[in-house]
C-alpha cells in the first residue's frame, strides 16, 4: 500500500513540473472578439438606458403633477 501512495505521489508531482514552469508572460492583451463582445454590452446597455430614462420622467411627471379629481375624472369616463 505504500508502494501505491509513494507511486501516486510521484506522478502526480512529475506531472505538475510542466505547470510549475509556466512563467504567464505568454499574454497579448484583449483580443478582438473580447473587445467586440464589450463593446456590444456596452451598446445594448446604452440603447436599454435611453427609453429607460424616458419611462422614469414620465413617471415622475405623473407622480408629481396636478390631476384631475378622481369625482371629476369618473363623471368624464361616465360622459362618453
Amino acid at each position: 500500500m505504500k508502494a501505491i501512495g509513494r507511486l501516486t505521489t510521484a506522478a502526480t508531482i512529475g506531472s505538475a513540473t510542466t505547470a510549475f514552469a509556466a512563467s504567464g508572460a505568454e499574454n497579448d492583451g484583449m483580443g478582438l472578439l473580447t473587445i467586440l463582445f464589450l463593446g456590444f454590452g456596452a451598446l445594448i446597455i446604452t440603447l436599454q438606458l435611453f427609453p429607460g430614462v424616458l419611462l422614469f420622467v414620465s413617471m415622475l411627471k405623473g407622480a408629481f403633477s396636478k390631476g384631475e379629481p378622481a369625482q371629476a375624472q369618473a363623471a368624464s369616463n361616465r360622459n362618453r
